[in-house]
Order: structure tokens, then C-alpha cells, then sequence
């Protein structure tokens, strides 16, 4: 049986959203999953009074305490013992759950989630795996936007991470891995892109080179497709940012230039099913010792139950058991 926990306090809807995100991801799982929802009790029944759904196939755990959007991560942690994130968390940490998602306070998921769950041996910290729609494929890009300055050592654990992400949850039987950076060339980028691309290259693993920005829409370069894109936190998020605001414009100049009939037929509908990130969930959280979701604080319940699905499927291909052999001290690396 597989558990996923969602933290029903966390987000700008909460707990709406996460509650109706629940009953809709346990029409499309199977028989086999069930949820957890974790937050003050008598608001989460509250909820479920409104949803039809089986309730043999739901528990609620309560936590008394909520961590805010606006609170300071650490802090929060450690002064909200029994908030939703820390409980969450500690379902996983103690054997009682799977996988865990929340659309809450993200640092405080993540600090959280280091805590609580620790981290892989090698890995000073974790990395946000975000998925992006290309022409024929999602990829998934990593770092996110946990790590601001990331040394060499640390991108080329990303790229690990991110393989076995690629290779166990996304199907992928052969993941390739890119390096984001301003030219294909291998002297191009800064001090710690150029020492990257070097130990990546004598990694081991399937690595196609540098790429730049306009290959991601892609999902490949000149030397062929990839699965993986590499970057720190800082290049992660801003490209993040920048790709969200992409369906909007789309959307708005197919409105303008065409008309609303064609906007809001039904073959754009299928384009802005693509582009939109409610379609793919959230993001793992990689490099922790158990599956965290990071989902974005206005997610709908349809992003939510994408969500439970993400989690549920690394649960379901035991994401963590590999990379915990993957990662044991004496390991061989990839």
C-alpha cells in the first residue's frame, strides 16, 4: 500500500485546495494508494464534508500548528514542532507514509524535510527537481532554486540525483544530462561551470555537453537529446520564473492575434494542457531520504493532484531504496 501525505494547511487555498487536490487524486490512483492529510482536524473535515469521495481510503492526521507563507524557514521548524510540514514528515520519517506534498512555505519544506528525513551521504544539501515541457518530452531541470552558489562537486551530485530521477520515475532508460550555460562550447561559462563540464564529462554518466537557453524548448542540442538539465538554484529559478510567464503570453497573443474561438477551442486547449504547470505537480525535492513535493503556494487542486501522482510514483518505483544504494558509503559512482 502506498501512503502520500498532504500537508492540508500549506498554500495560498488552503485547506480547499489540497483537501478537493486529495479527492481528485484518489479517482485516478489505484486501488492500491491512499492519502494522508495532515492539519488542523475539524477544517479538513469541514472540507471533506463537501467532497464525495471514499473515506476508507483517507486518514486525517491532526496538526495543531501552521507554518506561514511569510515565516522565516529555520526558525519556523524548529519553533512549530506539530505543523503540518514537520508531522508530514515525521509520518515518512517513521515508517507510517511514502511520500509527502505541500504547497506551503517552501523553505521551511525543504529545511524541514533536511531535518527530518536527512540527507544522502555526499550531499550537503538538497536540490529542487523541476519539470518543463518541451516539444517532445518533459525534462527535468535541477537545481530549482534551493542553491543559490553551488560548487562544482555540488552540480555534478545534481546531475546524479537527476539521472536516477530521470531513469526510475520518468521512464527514461538511457537519461542523458546537459549543463546550462551561456555557449556549447567547452571554455565557455564561469570558473565553476568549466570545472562542472570537466568532471562531467569524466563522470561516467551520459553527458551531452553544454547547452544553451534555446535548447531547453528543444529537449536537445546539436550532440543530441537530453533528460536532465544542470544549473544552480540562482539560473534554475530565474529560468523557472521566466518559463511560467511563457503559457500567459502564448495564450494572450493567440486571444489578440486570432480570437477567442480559436484561444479557447479545443485544439489550443490540448497546447495549454502542455504548458500548464498544474499539469505536471510539483517538484522533488532530491538529495533527502524519502520523497518531499514542492508545490507552488497558488496551486489549484488539479496542480495538487498531479502532485499526489508524482509522489506516488516515485513511492510506487522505490526512488528512495535506489538512491540509498546508489549513495551507501563504498558505492561505485555512476
Amino acid at each position: 500500500m502506498i501512503r502520500v501525505a498532504i500537508d492540508a494547511m500549506g498554500g495560498d487555498h488552503a485547506p480547499a485546495a489540497p483537501v478537493a487536490g486529495a479527492a481528485m487524486a484518489l479517482a485516478d490512483l489505484g486501488d492500491d494508494c491512499t492519502i494522508q492529510l495532515v492539519g488542523q482536524t475539524p477544517l479538513i473535515e469541514a472540507e471533506l464534508a463537501r467532497q464525495h469521495l471514499d473515506r476508507a481510503r483517507i486518514a486525517v492526521v491532526h496538526a495543531p500548528e501552521v507554518v506561514g507563507m511569510a515565516e522565516k524557514p529555520l526558525q519556523a521548524v524548529r519553533g512549530k514542532r506539530k505543523s503540518s510540514i514537520a508531522l508530514g514528515l515525521s509520518l515518512q520519517k517513521d515508517g507510517r507514509s511514502d511520500a509527502f506534498v505541500s504547497a506551503g512555505n517552501t523553505g521551511a519544506v525543504m529545511a524541514a524535510s533536511t531535518l527530518i528525513l536527512r540527507l544522502y551521504p555526499g550531499f550537503e544539501r538538497p536540490a529542487i527537481g523541476t519539470p518543463f515541457p518541451t516539444i517532445d518530452k518533459t525534462v527535468l531541470v535541477l537545481d530549482g532554486g534551493a542553491n543559490v552558489d553551488c560548487s562544482p562537486q555540488e552540480l555534478v551530485g545534481f546531475a546524479h540525483l537527476g539521472l536516477l530521477y530521470a531513469r526510475d520515475v520518468m521512464g527514461r532508460e538511457d537519461p542523458a544530462i546537459g549543463l546550462l550555460n551561456i555557449g556549447e562550447e567547452v571554455e565557455k561559462g564561469n570558473a565553476s561551470t568549466r570545472e562542472a563540464h570537466r568532471l562531467l564529462s569524466e563522470s561516467g554518466m551520459k553527458f551531452v555537453g553544454n547547452l544553451e537557453g534555446r535548447d531547453i524548448l528543444l529537449g536537445r542540442c546539436a550532440r543530441g537529446p537530453f533528460d536532465v538539465v544542470v544549473c544552480d538554484g540562482f539560473v534554475g529559478n530565474v529560468l523557472l520564473k521566466f518559463y511560467e510567464s511563457v503559457a500567459n503570453l502564448f495564450q494572450r497573443l493567440v486571444k489578440k492575434e486570432l480570437g477567442p474561438d480559436v484561444a479557447e477551442g479545443d485544439e489550443m486547449g490540448r497546447i495549454w494542457r502542455v504548458l500548464d504547470y498544474a499539469e505536471y505537480g510539483g517538484a522533488p525535492l532530491l538529495g533527502v531520504r524519502g520523497v518531499s513535493i514542492v508545490c507552488h503556494g497558488r496551486s489549484s487542486p488539479a496542480a495538487l493532484r498531479a502532485a499526489v501522482r508524482v509522489g506516488a510514483e516515485a513511492a510506487r518505483h522505490h526512488l528512495v531504496q535506489h538512491m540509498a544504494s546508489e549513495f551507501a558509503p563504498g558505492a561505485v559512482a555512476l
